[in-house]
């Protein structure tokens, strides 16, 4: 891993690299973009990211690219056949998890316009926000009060691996919060782009 003053990145891993430098935290406000974030957090519960971010692109010619509608019309035979798919994680809950991840946030985009109108409604209020954030501060802190906020509504309205932690790790990743650390070179950066987003 990288030293202790900045991001925890794998070494010898450009993939991983790149995703950190260039899209880890970086405002998102697309739907479809933002439902891959929370069926890849799913399947990434009990792995690490660096699993999922290898296979990303399988899952996404599995998943036709996680296109709503149609991922929320999969039938058993479309379990079976993920199931099978050996460049993907084959855990039947999981995918069944994303179909019915689907079906819910169609009627969440019906209730709210868009997904990432709900979504950004959990963005924390700045003062909450940590002065500096630290290596320390994300292991101590892997869910918070918004993330656990987020976690209740969505299992209220029937999503599932959607739990505080996984919630939080997407609201990091879709830049709903910044947490690369105080010295990280593209801390800047994503608070410059988070600075110039229009919210949903």
């Amino acid at each position: 891993m990288s030293n202790s003053n900045s991001c925890r990145i794998p070494i010898n891993d450009p993939l991983f690299t790149h995703y950190h430098d260039c899209e880890w935290g970086v405002p998102v406000t697309d739907d479809q973009r933002l439902f891959e974030k929370v069926c890849l957090e799913g399947f990434q519960s009990g792995l690490s990211w660096q699993t999922i971010l290898h296979r990303r692109e399988a899952f996404r010619q599995c998943f036709n690219h996680f296109d709503l509608a149609t991922v929320s019309n999969y039938t058993e035979s479309d379990v079976e056949r993920l199931a099978g798919d050996i460049r993907i994680i084959r855990n039947r809950r999981k995918i069944r998890s994303a179909i019915n991840n689907a079906q819910r946030a169609l009627d969440l985009k019906a209730e709210f316009g868009t997904l990432a109108r709900f979504f950004w409604n959990f963005e924390p209020d700045p003062l909450t926000r940590p002065s500096l954030v630290t290596q320390q501060w994300l292991s101590d802190n892997p869910y918070t009060e918004q993330s656990t906020a987020l976690s209740r509504d969505l299992k209220q309205r029937g999503w599932s691996f959607t739990g505080p932690t996984n919630m939080y790790a997407l609201m990091q990743a879709v830049g709903i919060v910044n947490d690369h650390v105080h010295s990280c070179p593209v801390r800047e950066h994503i608070d410059q782009l988070r600075a110039s987003t229009t919210r949903p």
